[in-house]
């Protein structure tokens, strides 16, 4: 997405000191989203997916008075905390709210500042493509199509998967990226390039930010499977799921909100209850979440290429759920403790200690968890609480 920042300060600051605490702040807010940033003039500034203004320094108040007609709300100032930069933003926030318009004063630190600007931007709605219905076997996993939009801003759009048939047959797999090549059969690997093609002309073709597919339909009618494709979605922030589950593919998405991380979408296998441990896998995970990773089939069906990724070990890990009524949520703490390599399991495995396993046993929302580098228990706390306030 593309950030506008309109930036307005007085002439009695000296303004190369201005200019250079502006570039810092943009750059370092840069260094933690995934989403264009830049310094535009006034008549460009709605012309993105949000828009700030950067109060730069004291004495700014006039200038924002001069342009206050012309801005469209909810006014997002931007601030320092140097320059009297704050202060002058809380007079104008004063006037914004004197007239009965919404406003808000992003301040803080830089961690604050970006996960705040990707909420924001989260409010914008985005299409998500639901292709060929969930599967069979996810009886627990429907959801209200309204209520997504309600909460989470997200239009779901049912796509026939034998548009990804039709484009699959139309694209050519000819520039295999460097690092899929002598990793796997050449064939496979082809056409599995061309599933991803073929998404991402679904992708264009409905200006989607996500999607979910009924993947296993494809062992079938393509003689591929989608895992490949979807690794490399969802590496390029294009959250993506299995299964057609849209439970996880929502979950997926309010982590890359509250985050701006990818996750591992993949199935709870074994559970150890007095020791607190278990082990998920799946096919498939975003390439930027592995150590290494090497090709291999998809494992139930033996077709196709799938993902054998080693995660990072004796890495503190946050695994999150949101059930299908898309208000209760599951989220707690664990570790991953090393990486399997077992033959009855998916391609990818790992093995964790979590906090609360007993969860699973009574009160599981699904079988899909997300699993993130780091511990965010508390971010998405807060992100689900306020997005469901209201409902």
């Amino acid at each position: 997405m593309k950030i506008n920042i309109y930036p307005i300060s007085s002439l009695l600051h000296d303004q190369n000191y201005i200019e250079e605490t502006t570039q810092d702040l943009i750059n370092k807010i840069a260094n933690q989203i995934h989403h264009q940033i830049c310094l535009t003039s006034f008549d460009k500034l709605y012309d993105g997916d949000l828009a700030l203004i950067l109060v730069q320094s004291g004495g700014s108040e006039n200038i924002f008075l001069k342009h206050y007609n012309e801005f469209k709300p909810p006014f997002y100032l931007l601030t320092f905390a140097t320059n009297n930069s704050f202060a002058a933003s809380l007079e104008i926030l004063s006037y914004i709210k004197n007239n009965h318009e919404n406003g808000e004063i992003l301040h803080g630190s830089i961690d604050y500042l970006s996960k705040r600007i990707c909420e924001l931007l989260s409010l914008k709605e985005t299409n998500f493509g639901i292709i060929g219905k969930p599967s069979d076997w996810l009886i627990a996993s429907n959801v209200d199509y309204e209520l997504v939009k309600k909460i989470y801003h997200i239009n779901l759009k049912d796509i026939s998967l034998n548009e990804v048939v039709s484009a699959y047959n139309i694209v050519e797999g000819k520039d295999i990226p460097h690092y899929f090549l002598n990793k796997f059969n050449f064939d496979e690997v082809t056409k599995s390039e061309r599933v991803f093609l073929a998404l991402k002309h679904i992708i264009n073709k409905y200006h989607l930010s996500g999607l979910s597919i009924r993947c296993f339909d494809l062992l079938k009618s393509l003689k591929s499977s989608a895992c490949l494709a979807l690794a490399r979605l969802n590496e390029e922030k294009i959250v993506s799921s299995c299964e057609g589950d849209i439970p996880a593919l929502i979950s997926m998405e309010v982590i890359k909100r509250v985050t701006s991380s990818s996750s591992f979408q993949a199935n709870p296998c074994q559970i150890d209850i007095e020791n607190k441990r278990m082990v998920f896998a799946h096919c498939t995970l975003p390439l930027d979440m592995v150590t290494s990773f090497k090709l291999d089939t998809h494992y139930e069906s033996k077709i196709g290429v799938a993902i054998k990724g080693e995660l990072e070990e004796n890495k503190e890990i946050t695994i999150f759920k949101i059930s299908n009524n898309l208000k209760d949520f599951f989220v707690c703490n664990g570790r991953i403790i090393k990486n399997l390599n077992e033959k009855n399991l998916c391609r990818t495995q790992i093995e964790i200690e979590i906090d609360n396993p007993k969860y699973f046993l009574k009160h599981p929302f699904g079988n899909h968890h997300l699993i993130i580098y780091g511990n965010h228990v508390d971010a998405l706390k807060n992100y689900m609480e306020r997005i469901t306030k209201d409902e």
